[in-house]
């Protein structure tokens, strides 16, 4: 069936301003789909039920995947089919009678102070590599910026002197604070180990791998879980956990939560309020255990 994919590409860049890893996702998402519904017989656009696509997003959950994957892959049909809609190729959006699984959404995964502590003390800076990991985790926890951003930082983002963080993406830029000793680390990386692992004098990004090259996400990944599993914790974690728990630190220590939304880049501050409901629910788990009159 032709399922004018290219056309839709061209919409979502053109509609929608999203960020390349948002624009991939979406894609990805719809390809899936598209390639789901030719395995089941479906030879039209046409023919596509809003049972199908309910169908389809349980078949995620059954997988294994989790609440906040299948509200992405819910959103990215939603969109194919507006643009179908508003393309006038479908008289009907069938997608609009999806179900909602906004009541799904998973609470981000949040790692204690002491599990941050653990953890950003594991790379080793007697070498070149543990200098430049510890420099990019106590970045990342400073800042609570994206594993894109991180990795697509230029070495003139960063301001040492007076300790800011300058983060430029198409939608809008940002300048974050970095603290005291996450600019000594940092520092110490640009002095020392980024000269000898970065030989290219027109390479001019903050970070790269082992060969000065452009680090990939995956390779941040490994970074992350190989630290992770070194300090002995337990939990899943990922980039997105140290940037949630810079953002769940920093309200539950007294932070606004419009400032919070500011550092982490959100447009809307509803995004933001879901650590606000995390500390909420830590605090009135501790209250309910230790108050005595509570049990």
């Amino acid at each position: 069936m032709r399922d004018y994919f290219d056309d839709f590409g061209i919409y979502l860049k053109r509609t929608k301003r999203c960020s390349d890893n948002t624009f991939d996702a979406y894609m990805r998402d719809v390809e899936h789909f598209l390639k789901y519904c030719t395995e089941q017989g479906i030879d039209s656009l046409e023919s596509i039920k809003s049972d199908d696509i309910n169908t389809y997003l349980e078949s995620i959950k059954s997988k294994g995947k989790s609440s906040a994957t299948k509200t992405r892959v819910t959103a990215s049909i939603r969109c194919y089919f507006k643009f179908l809609n508003s393309s006038d190729i479908l008289q009907y959006n069938c997608a609009q009678e999806i179900k909602n699984p906004r009541n799904e959404r998973l609470v981000p995964e949040i790692l204690s102070s002491n599990e941050v502590l653990s953890l950003l003390a594991q790379p080793d800076s007697k070498d070149y590599k543990g200098i430049r990991d510890k420099a990019m985790l106590e970045l990342l926890y400073a800042t609570g910026i994206k594993v894109s951003e991180l990795i697509d930082l230029d070495i003139n983002d960063v301001n040492l002197q007076i300790g800011i963080l300058h983060i430029k993406s198409p939608q809008h830029e940002r300048i974050v604070p970095i603290y005291q000793d996450a600019v000594k680390h940092i520092g110490e990386y640009i002095s020392i180990a980024r000269p000898v692992l970065v030989s290219d004098n027109k390479e001019t990004r903050l970070f790269t791998n082992y060969n000065g090259k452009p680090l990939s996400r995956q390779g941040f990944w490994k970074i992350i879980k190989y630290y992770s599993k070194k300090a002995g914790i337990k939990k899943d974690i990922t980039p997105q956990t140290i940037r949630h728990s810079f953002a769940a630190h920093l309200l539950e220590n007294g932070a606004q939560l419009g400032d919070i939304k500011d550092m982490l880049g959100h447009t809307d501050i509803s995004s933001t309020q879901v650590y606000a409901q995390i500390v909420k629910s830590k605090y009135l788990q501790s209250y309910a255990k230790f108050h005595p009159l509570a049990k």
